[in-house]
């Protein structure tokens, strides 16, 4: 279930951001907030954290990786071994990944079939779950296929993405959250990242939620091409979009105010609560989930996408050239990451201060904290 969008449309956003530009202003958060240090380094409230992962819809994968019939993806999400699959019907389904027989993983990776077999003792299961085939079925008296298939949870895409809720499918709904546009046909998927990363979860999406850091952070890459401290934030429901402006948006000026865009102009992040970013780049989109593999590591997934319109333009060293920028970006940010989860051992802070230019991240840790104490 989705709720009305409840975002700006582009040329508002365009227009607060020159009206931030020419008056040295940014948007700010009405409270600041204070999280306490422990909370990086607690087992036990990581184990909260990952039942609140578990508990709502999280991106599980792009809708464009699982592009025909028999395709699937099976890894790890918040823990749980899952895997995901598109049917013969069109249709997405998500199954816990385990043989119902012995409990062997299924599936690692990804791939395109008609039917997973179990290579402990060769159970059959088609796409849709269905325990199809037992080799000396009569050594199994009184078994029933129809209670043995794959174990399901909740699925569905919405905005080009597939998320799953690690909950039985028809149990009490999470909403998603009045999403924005995200992935369509405009964009192709051309590349899939995974990155092992010395930092805890939380750390890396705090990284993505404020432009504060763009000038020391990011000299020589995105800082040249925007703004220091320049944002428009909104929220929606418990998600977070925030609009990194480039020097370019000077040309909206002269742009009827009804004709103004945000292609070539800005970068939208999305946070999409709680572990997941979709970031938007001229010629590129990149979605992003970040899976806390302890306290102090976390695995993220990134796939790329780019614009169909620019690439069939024939502008690749355009394109390359943004996927080189990203990379070079993202990179800083891993490694300033990495520093912080290292200087959590120095114990010089009892707490972290999240001050009003980062109240994406303050929205974050209030929802977090609602989530784990519902």
């Amino acid at each position: 279930m989705t709720h009305p969008n409840p975002l700006l449309d582009d040329a508002s956003v365009v227009q607060r951001l020159l009206d931030h530009i020419d008056k040295g202003t940014t948007d700010v958060g009405d409270e600041t907030w204070r999280e306490p240090v422990a909370n990086y380094r607690s087992e036990q409230r990581l184990a909260a954290e990952l039942g609140v992962i578990r508990g709502v819809p999280v991106p599980f994968c792009p809708s464009a990786a699982l592009e025909k019939p028999g395709s699937w993806i099976a890894r790890e999400a918040a823990g749980t071994p899952l895997l995901v699959v598109r049917g013969d019907d069109g249709a997405v389904r998500a199954f816990r990944n385990a043989c119902r027989h012995r409990g062997t993983r299924l599936a690692d990776g990804s791939g395109c079939d008609r039917a997973f077999t179990c290579r402990y003792h060769g159970w059959v299961y088609g796409l849709d779950g269905r325990l199809r085939h037992v080799p000396h079925e009569y050594g199994f008296p009184g078994l029933e296929k129809e209670t043995h298939g794959l174990v399901p949870v909740a699925c569905e895409e919405a905005s080009g993405i597939v998320f799953v809720t690690q909950r039985p499918p028809g149990s009490p709904a999470v909403a998603l959250d009045a999403l924005p546009p995200l992935l369509g046909e405009t964009h192709r998927l051309v590349d899939t990242r995974e990155f092992e990363i010395a930092a805890n979860w939380k750390i890396l999406v705090e990284g993505f939620l404020e432009g504060y850091h763009i000038r020391s952070t990011h000299p020589r890459t995105f800082y040249p091409l925007q703004y220091d401290n320049l944002n428009v934030v909104e929220r929606f429901g418990r998600n977070n979009r925030i609009a990194f402006p480039y020097q370019s948006i000077e040309r909206q000026r002269d742009v009827a105010p009804e004709h103004r865009t945000a292609d070539g102009t800005l970068t939208y992040l999305n946070h999409l609560f709680p572990n997941a970013i979709v970031a938007t780049f001229p010629g590129r989109v990149l979605l992003a989930v970040l899976e806390p593999r302890g306290l102090e590591h976390t695995h993220q997934r990134t796939w790329a996408f780019v614009d169909r319109a620019a690439e069939n333009a024939g502008a690749h060293d355009f394109l390359d050239r943004g996927r080189d920028l990203v990379e070079a970006g993202t990179t800083e940010d891993r490694e300033v990451a990495e520093a912080i989860q290292h200087g959590l051992a120095s114990e010089a802070n009892t707490h972290f201060v999240y001050g009003h230019f980062e109240a994406a991240i303050v929205h974050f840790h209030q929802e977090l904290r609602a989530a784990i104490g519902a």
